[in-house]
């Protein structure tokens, strides 16, 4: 950026927000850049900036103002963002990304004003990849791209270009937990279509106003881009965001032997409730291996999480077909069987057979799965409120010491239950975490702490670490290695201990999760250079926000 600003004067620094400093630049820079008579005669430190910021986003009334003005910040002034951002990241999360941004997602079109630095991709026009992603990197060393299509956002459901808030509020929260530089990271929106009828009706609507483009036609269109990408950025980690069922696993398979790829959706939701489980399993004192998973609602995420489980079991010790009996899918369907017609690739391994059960009829309900199958730990990622009911739950519970139950749909009017109802229907037993933020649970003189399912906990200390160590793909090894140095930061002995660490905690376990992935590539022989030291390669790559 340094290059950048040699070559930049007057009011292009000021508009260029990796280079703006405002009030911040001091009388010499205004000088040498052609900036004097440009701003008020006050020269502000970045701390006396962002209070005057701080204050101004407090004197916001609604969370979506909220955001708006911070988008705004960030538009003009991305240090001061962040700088901001690390002085109040526990509040600013839910505002910047989950759950405010599904507010931002629905009225992407009457509240645009701005792309926020993303670069948009249309099918309809393929021939424009490369030179898109060039003016959109402006020069920049991209290390870091986030993409969506944004069919399958969680909750939501398909909501075509207005979905590429999801990715530049994941890379705000990269930036904010791990630190990695935010000029060298691209939001990147491919609209395929949509299939949203609101979105296609809407006149206001800024995507491509047909149905989505689908099968060969879709992935022809990804690869070209992917090839671009690469050819482009060939450091570069890139970071698949909510792509619909059809697609995702498709394209992960694809892609992840060739370059270092990662799927949030399908590995981070994965890897977060693994670590969860581990956590739980830290105070319970149980073994992965004596576990029986119901995971409620089978798609994307849902498959994500039993995969990830799937393959640690495996690797304590379980065959295949071993550790397939420790799951049972429910979805629209009820259990999954293997005869069913219209289940996805991921769902196909995981189907039970009927002649397993005496009465496989009767098993189209989860409360008739879980009285069936007694399991130790119940996961949800079903979009369907209250579906985790009293009744389910105490019949849960009367077959396990300390029931695991993982309620992670959002936003918070699509969880299957509140934390307050699982641990009073449970006496205190559940051992619980949500998928969005959760207040303390005060119940019989304990406190109980309640662990947010939240990506963010592992995947920007994870990506940030395969950005330094020039990953060149990313392993099941270094993924297992994140999983359990995240799910070890629980203080097990703690009355009414979280199964997982607070968001309050984010930037510290982040660099933790970065030290050991790249410890973890550099042990596989996969980095592109040379690096003696995993943890001052981490420090030295980390990115301060100040002038």
């Amino acid at each position: 950026m340094e290059e950048l600003l040699m070559h930049t004067k007057g009011y292009e620094v000021l508009r260029n927000p990796f280079l703006n400093k405002g009030t911040g630049f001091t009388l010499s820079e205004r000088t040498a850049l052609g900036l004097t008579g440009t701003l008020p005669s006050q020269v502000q430190t970045i701390d006396e900036q962002a209070e005057q910021a701080y204050q101004q986003f407090q004197s916001k009334t609604t969370p979506l103002e909220k955001r708006i003005f911070l988008m705004t910040l960030f538009n003009e002034n991305i240090t001061l963002f962040y700088h901001l951002m690390a002085q109040h990241v526990t509040e600013f999360m839910p505002i910047v990304y989950d759950p405010v941004v599904a507010d931002s997602i629905e009225q992407y079109n009457e509240i645009f004003t701005n792309p926020q630095n993303a670069t948009f991709l249309s099918v309809d026009r393929p021939e424009d990849i490369k030179e898109s992603l060039m003016n959109a990197a402006d020069g920049r060393d991209i290390k870091l791209v986030v993409v969506t299509d944004a069919e399958g956002i969680l909750g939501m459901g398909d909501w075509g270009v207005n979905g590429v808030d999801i990715a530049v509020g994941k890379l705000m929260v990269y930036t904010a937990a791990s630190g990695i530089d935010p000029a060298n990271v691209l939001p990147i929106s491919i609209d395929a279509g949509t299939n949203n009828q609101t979105l296609l009706a809407n006149k206001r609507y800024l995507g491509n106003k047909h149905v989505r483009i689908a099968g060969d036609a879709y992935l022809e269109f990804i690869d070209q881009f992917v090839t671009a990408e690469q050819e482009l950025f060939p450091e570069s980690l890139l970071h698949w965001e909510d792509f619909g069922r059809a697609n995702a696993q498709v394209i992960l398979d694809k892609y992840k032997n060739k370059s270092a790829t990662f799927n949030d959706d399908i590995q981070g939701t994965g890897m977060i409730v693994l670590a969860g489980v581990f956590g739980a399993l830290n105070i319970s004192k149980e073994r992965l291996i004596d576990q029986t998973f119901v995971t409620f609602g089978a798609g994307t995420a849902g498959m994500g999480i039993v995969n990830q489980i799937f393959t640690e079991l495996q690797e304590a010790g379980l065959s295949v077909e071993e550790a397939k009996k420790h799951f049972y899918l429910v979805d629209k369907q009820g259990l999954l069987f293997d005869d069913m017609s219209d289940l996805t690739v991921a769902q196909k391994p995981f189907a039970r057979t009927r002649d397993e059960f005496s009465h496989a009829e009767k098993l189209t309900t989860l409360s008739a799965v879980v009285k069936e199958i007694k399991p130790t730990v119940l996961i949800g990622t079903s979009t369907q409120p209250g579906t985790f009911t009293e009744e389910i739950v105490k019949e849960m519970a009367t077959h396990t010491a300390r029931p695991i139950i993982f309620p992670l749909s959002n936003p918070t009017k699509l969880a299957e239950a509140t934390a307050e109802n699982l641990i009073q229907w449970t006496d205190g037993k559940a051992l619980v975490a949500t998928g969005i933020p959760a207040s303390n649970v005060e119940y019989k003189g304990v406190t109980y702490h309640i662990g947010q399912g939240n990506n963010a906990l592992i995947y920007p200390g994870l990506g940030f670490g395969l950005v330094v160590s020039t990953a060149k793909l990313l392993t099941q090894k270094t993924i297992s290695a994140a999983i359990h140095a995240l799910g070890g930061l629980v203080d097990s002995d703690q009355a009414g201990a979280a199964v997982l660490p607070p968001v309050s905690n984010l930037t510290e376990f982040s660099q933790k999760i970065a030290e050991v992935t790249v410890q973890s590539v550099l042990d596989q022989d996969l980095n592109r250079e040379k690096i003696s030291d995993a943890k001052q390669a981490v420090r030295d790559a980390k990115w301060s926000a100040n002038y």
